[in-house]
């Protein structure tokens, strides 16, 4: 069990209040979960968090302190955001225990992340694109609004109820999920894809920066839901650089 929870990752962005990030702590070492990555906390190391987390001090100690989301989920192949509220865009939504069951599919071949946003306003649109799915917590609609140990607590506690039942044989069924010929791409390399994406759109004039609607957060939308492996990712690589070699000629 342990040997899959060190591909569990749980990451935190720009936390306001250091007792939830001690809080938070604690909900993961109850659960299994020992990787903490904290983007930009506003308070960090504290006392406050130290005092919440009652005994999980060592995951604050090894927590590893970020600039970004891009930095915190780099080299993950699998990136689940949390979301409390609709998009313009719809994202492919889990609910918690799908969202166990994927990971739990994915944990033994490569990094899962679970992102968790700011306890006033969540994550942002653009965070949230980085993520291949979102995961809501069905809470009470009269009273939605989880404390972000909460929110870490529901998620690595049905983890640990899917990894339970798969060691007493009961698998569960993940959403995605069919052995694959090639690992798949990790999130920062990803992230390039879609940067030459843009570059390549911009320069055949199919992208006008200017007014780009929501062209490139719908592409992204696309790739992420596909979940491109590492081939797939280098011929698509392989055509846009086709693409800007041959415009350069013609030009």
């Amino acid at each position: 069990m342990q040997n899959l929870m060190a591909n569990a990752r749980i990451v935190l962005v720009n936390t306001s209040h250091p007792g939830n990030i001690g809080g938070a702590a604690r909900a993961m070492k109850n659960m299994g979960v020992h990787n903490l990555v904290l983007v930009d906390p506003q308070e960090f190391p504290s006392g406050k968090a130290d005092a919440r987390s009652a005994g999980a001090k060592d995951i604050l100690e090894n927590a590893r302190v970020v600039g970004s989301l891009e930095e915190a989920i780099e080299g993950c192949s699998l990136v689940v955001g949390t979301s409390a509220r609709s998009r313009n865009i719809p994202w492919p939504l889990l609910d918690p225990r799908e969202t166990a069951a994927q990971a739990l599919a994915e944990l033994s071949k490569h990094q899962v992340a679970f992102v968790f946003g700011r306890e006033d306003r969540g994550l942002t649109n653009d965070e949230l694109h980085l993520c291949n799915f979102h995961v809501h917590i069905p809470s009470n609609e009269d009273f939605s609004s989880l404390n972000l140990a909460a929110a870490v607590q529901v998620i690595t506690y049905e983890l640990r109820m899917a990894l339970l039942a798969s060691e007493k044989g009961h698998e569960p069924v993940p959403v995605w999920g069919t052995e694959w010929d090639a690992e798949l791409a990790t999130n920062d390399q990803m992230e390039k894809l879609f940067d030459h994406m843009q570059e390549t759109l911009v320069e055949i004039e199919f992208l006008d920066l200017e007014n780009p609607r929501q062209l490139m957060a719908r592409l992204r939308r696309l790739y992420v839901r596909v979940r491109m492996d590492r081939v797939e990712h280098n011929i698509m690589r392989g055509i846009l650089t086709a693409t800007q070699r041959t415009l350069k000629k013609l030009r």
